[in-house]
């Protein structure tokens, strides 16, 4: 099991085309911060039909997109 599964299990319910996410609101879903090992992660969400667009380090957000 992923570190992140609670997050891609999230996504999957998330109806939205686009998913802009705060690392705050990550962490209350996931119940830890989010670090560097994200950027391994982050391959997962694919498998989940999600792809990370952006990462944004200044605004502390996740876009997440909804693979067709």
């Amino acid at each position: 099991m992923s570190k992140y599964e609670l997050l891609w299990q999230y996504l999957q319910n998330n109806a939205k085309s686009e998913c802009k996410m705060s690392f705050s609101e990550i962490k209350d879903i996931v119940g830890f911060d989010i670090d560097h090992s994200f950027l391994t992660y982050k391959k997962q969400a694919r498998e989940y039909g999600f792809e990370v667009t952006k990462i944004s380090l200044q605004e502390k957000t996740i876009i997440f997109k909804k693979l067709l």
